[in-house]
C-alpha cells in the first residue's frame, strides 16, 4: 500500500511517499481504507526520532483517521464493508490502509465529511480524558485552558462548556476570537498580557479550579497563583520547558493542590477502548447535532505533508490540520 515514510538520511528528517505492507485485520479488527487523517504534535516528535513507537504499534505516523471499512476480521459484529468509520490509532494514519479494533471505531455521522471526522478522535478523546478522568471537573467550576486554539484546546473549550464550566483560555491575539466563538468566557492574549493578572482582575484571586496545561515550566508559578483551594493541574505537554529552577511547595500544601501528567498513545488498548466508548455514548449526539464541532485549520493533500508539518511546527494553525488523498 501507499504510505508516508520517514526519510532520516539527512540531518533534517522528512516525509516521503513510499510503499509499506498492507495490514491484515486480526479477529475483531477492521481493515479501513483511509480517506483522511489529521496531524498531531506527536507526529513531529516521532519524525525527529524523539518519540519511540509503543510496542506493537505501527511505525507509520498518524494517530487518527476516517475512512471506509474494506474488510472485517473474524468475529466482527459492529461493522461491515462499506461502513464509514473514524477513530483513534496507535499509529498508521499516514497510509492508504490501517486496522482498528471494532470497539475503537465510531460511525461517521452523516453530517460530517471524512476530513471533519478525522479531526475528532485524538483531540476530543484527549480533552475528555484531561477534563473528566484526570481533571475531575464539576459543573460550575472554572477551568483555564492554555493553548486554547490548539486542536486539543478547541475540543476542551467546547466540552468544558457542555460540562457547565466557566472557561478561560490563553492564546496569541489572532486566535483569541476563535476561543470566544467556541465558548471561552475570557480569552487572554498571553503574548501581551500576564494571564494571572487578567484572571485575578476578571474573577478574583484563587479562582481557577482546573488548569489544562501544554506549556509547562514557564507557567508553573502563575498556575499556582491563580488556583483555588483543591485546585488541579493536568499536564498534556511541556512545550515551553520541563525544568522549574526555583519552586516552593508551600502553596501546594496550603491550597491542597494536585498535579497530574497524562498521555494517550501509550495507554493500553482496554483503556483507550473504554475512553472511546464513554466519549461516544456521551458526546456522539452532540457531534451529530453540531453542538460540538471539529475545528479544522487547513486541509492538505498527503503529498504536501511537509508543508502541513511546517505549519504545525511554527504554530500557525488554529485547530486541526488534516491530510487527504491517501
Amino acid at each position: 500500500m501507499k504510505a508516508l515514510l520517514i526519510d532520516s538520511s539527512s540531518k533534517t528528517p522528512k516525509m516521503i511517499p513510499g510503499e509499506h505492507p498492507k495490514p491484515e485485520p486480526a479477529p475483531h479488527e477492521l481493515l479501513v481504507k483511509i480517506e483522511a487523517t489529521a496531524l498531531n504534535r506527536a507526529d513531529l516528535l516521532q519524525k525527529a526520532g524523539k518519540y519511540p513507537v509503543p510496542e506493537g504499534a505501527s511505525p507509520i505516523l498518524g494517530l487518527e483517521m476516517a475512512g471506509i471499512v474494506e474488510a472485517a476480521g473474524e468475529g466482527v459484529e459492529r461493522y461491515e464493508p462499506g461502513d464509514a468509520v473514524f477513530g483513534l490509532l496507535s499509529g498508521g494514519g499516514y497510509a492508504e490502509y490501517c486496522t482498528i479494533h471494532e470497539q475503537m471505531a465510531m460511525p461517521v455521522p452523516e453530517s460530517l465529511s471524512f476530513e471533519e471526522a478525522a479531526a475528532i478522535p485524538e483531540v476530543f478523546l484527549t480533552a475528555w480524558q484531561a477534563l473528566l478522568w484526570e481533571g475531575e471537573i464539576f459543573e460550575g467550576e472554572t477551568v483555564l485552558i492554555h493553548a486554547g486554539a490548539s486542536g486539543v484546546g478547541t475540543a476542551a473549550i467546547q466540552l468544558a462548556k457542555e460540562f457547565g464550566a466557566r472557561v478561560i483560555t490563553t492564546s496569541s491575539k489572532k486566535k483569541t476570537e476563535l476561543c470566544r466563538e467556541l465558548g471561552a468566557d475570557v480569552a487572554i492574549d498571553y503574548k501581551n498580557r500576564n494571564f494571572a493578572d487578567v484572571i485575578e482582575t476578571e474573577t478574583g484571586k484563587n479562582a481557577v479550579n482546573l488548569v489544562i496545561d501544554f506549556i509547562g515550566a514557564p507557567y508553573w508559578e502563575d498556575n499556582i497563583r491563580i488556583l483555588a483551594m483543591d485546585g488541579r493541574v493536568v499536564y498534556l505537554s511541556m512545550l515551553g520547558g520541563a525544568s522549574v529552577e526555583k519552586m516552593s511547595l508551600v502553596p501546594v500544601l496550603r491550597k491542597r493542590l494536585t498535579f497530574r501528567g497524562s498521555t494517550l498513545r501509550n495507554r493500553s488498548d482496554d483503556y483507550k477502548t473504554e475512553l472511546t466508548e464513554e466519549f461516544s455514548d456521551a458526546a456522539y449526539e452532540l457531534i451529530e447535532s453540531g453542538k460540538i464541532v471539529p475545528v479544522i485549520d487547513s486541509v492538505y493533500d498527503w503529498q504536501d505533508v511537509e508543508k502541513a508539518h511546517e505549519r504545525m511546527k511554527t504554530n500557525q494553525n488554529a485547530g486541526k490540520i488534516v491530510l487527504t488523498g491517501m
